[in-house]
């Protein structure tokens, strides 16, 4: 069952031996039909079959972690991620921020992806990029295993898929997208932050954006979270493995025990039907846990103590 209204209200959580401050929903338990309603989806992405979950209560940010929390988490811990340890890390094209040597190659089979050559979460477009420039958007070029760092330093988790589903469905039983099926709003408008125009040349930014856009830029779910479709992808915690629905637990599902990366979920700006329709609430990506991009991120959760 969808949460009641005052479980679903913001909160503000205080993190353990921080003063990171963060908006949360509380979702209350339930139950939902998971997976894709419309057989519309990559068959390898294994997003069937549709099976019915039960989850304990749990909280998860309203929003993805933006780059000032992340710039405080690093301030109070002195982490470095991985793509300020490799030195590189991947850029969109049409956003890199780098002068020429810094731009050390295209990505196989990708050739709208840069190899820039120190790109990372402070610099998210490449060295001459600077994350206080955008301090409101989500914070990209993080990798699981950082998203993970971020959490023990939060006293949070990465939430489950089977939770990021939940919660981005926002009380809708069986819907594509977040606030229902047509993917504008009634008078047009767009609802997320996706490609627009002709992939991977030209963005028409009909919704205002060619990159990131700041948290909160479009209308929340029905629970009062913010861009679960779109903007940028978000690290789950579980293994991805494709056939995982044909048996997975009927309650709580942490996601098999092996896969082949780590789970993304809700698409993002570079999302478009011509090759990725990947910002449904159904759908489903992986990539190796010690990746990074300037197109993914991630926000936290934290089960519900028991009483």
């Amino acid at each position: 069952m969808p949460a009641s209204a005052s479980e679903r209200s913001a909160a503000v959580f205080s993190s353990p031996g921080s003063t990171a401050i963060r908006d949360q929903v509380h979702l209350a338990a339930g139950s939902f039909h998971m997976g894709d309603s419309f057989d519309e989806g990559n068959h390898g992405d294994g997003e069937t079959p549709v099976h019915q979950v039960t989850l304990r209560a749990f909280s998860i940010d309203a929003t993805a972690v933006t780059n000032t929390s992340f710039a405080r988490f690093v301030e109070e811990t002195g982490y470095r991620t991985e793509s300020e340890v490799y030195g590189t890390s991947a850029v969109f094209h049409l956003l890199v921020q780098a002068d020429p040597e810094d731009v050390l190659g295209v990505a196989a089979g990708t050739p709208w992806w840069r190899n820039v050559r120190g790109a990372d979460w402070a610099h998210p477009y490449g060295p001459n990029s600077s994350w206080k420039d955008i301090p409101d958007h989500p914070v990209v070029q993080v990798s699981w295993n950082d998203a993970q760092a971020y959490c023990r330093w939060a006293g949070r988790q990465l939430p489950t898929e089977a939770q990021w589903e939940y919660a981005a469905r926002g009380g809708l039983e069986g819907h594509r997208y977040p606030w229902g099926n047509e993917l504008l709003g009634a008078h047009g408008e767009h609802l997320c932050n996706i490609w627009q125009g002709e992939f991977p040349r030209r963005n028409s930014q009909d919704d205002g954006f060619v990159g990131t856009a700041p948290v909160r830029s479009f209308p929340p779910n029905g629970y009062g979270l913010y861009e679960m479709s779109g903007n940028v992808w978000e690290w789950c915690n579980d293994w991805f493995l494709p056939k995982y629905y044909r048996n997975s637990p009927p309650s709580d599902p942490a996601g098999p025990t092996i896969g082949k990366g780590r789970v993304m979920r809700g698409g993002s700006y570079l999302c478009h039907d011509s090759y990725c329709n990947r910002y449904r609430v159904a759908a489903r990506s992986s990539n190796s846990p010690d990746s990074a991009s300037s197109n993914c991120g991630f926000r936290t959760a934290q089960v519900a103590p028991a009483r």
